[in-house]
């Protein structure tokens, strides 16, 4: 697995980010996805000894496309110079809840956990009265030290405590939330080294278990809407 290569790769598609470019190196994307898919195949391993419901995954269908959507953005760059996936026990799906990872040049690439789409006011209610309801339980796990020393929830949030909640609540703040996710950055250096980045994705992603447990628990019910 040559991490080198992916980040190489993605530098150059972020200076060329052009389709005439893209289409002349297609055989570099190529050999940089696998290398990238091939990460993801270890790093599948890895969690599995602590999270085996993640082992069935298959990487190719854990990865989200490069090309973006240039309708509605003012960047009309046509790619997405960065790898990314979702590893969860339903794939790439944003519920069930996993471990994201994003490999983006510049220092801008991350490991992630929870939730991050505030689009489905069904899951956000779920996991507000979870919250509201097992608030001692939410406080011991972001709040423990090892997962403190790495993590701080993060979130769209209204402006206050929604209808329907104590506004007095202990944890009124994280009631507030529509989205609740990890990020922790890492640094391109980081990502040089295959087998130590493995090794230190896989830590993290233990350490964040707990918090996705628990939204997982409150998003148990929860069903993606359906396609029309």
């Amino acid at each position: 697995m040559n991490t080198q290569l992916i980040m190489e790769y993605l530098s150059a598609l972020r200076i060329h980010n052009d389709r005439e470019w893209y289409h002349a190196n297609k055989d570099d994307y190529k050999k940089a996805n696998a290398e990238f898919e091939n990460l993801l195949q270890i790093l599948i391993a890895e969690i599995g000894k602590f999270d085996n419901s993640v082992l069935h995954n298959n990487p190719k269908d854990l990865t989200f496309k490069i090309v973006r959507d240039t309708r509605f953005g003012h960047d009309k760059s046509p790619y997405n110079p960065a790898f990314r996936a979702h590893i969860s026990s339903e794939g790439k799906l944003p519920v069930p809840v996993g471990y994201y990872l994003m490999i983006k040049p510049d220092n801008q690439s991350f490991l992630g956990g929870g939730l991050f789409t505030d689009m489905f006011k069904d899951a956000t209610a779920m996991v507000r009265d979870h919250i509201a309801r097992n608030g001692e339980e939410w406080e011991k796990i972001i709040h423990e030290p090892e997962f403190a020393k790495h993590f701080t929830v993060q979130g769209t949030a209204l402006k206050k405590i929604p209808a329907g909640y104590d506004k007095e609540h202990p944890q009124g703040e994280y009631l507030k939330f529509k989205s609740w996710y990890l990020e922790y950055p890492l640094k391109d250096e980081e990502l040089l080294d295959a087998d130590l980045f493995i090794a230190k994705a896989a830590e993290l992603f233990r350490i964040m278990k707990p918090f996705n447990d628990f939204l997982n628990k409150a998003l148990a019910k929860f069903r993606m809407p359906a396609r029309n």
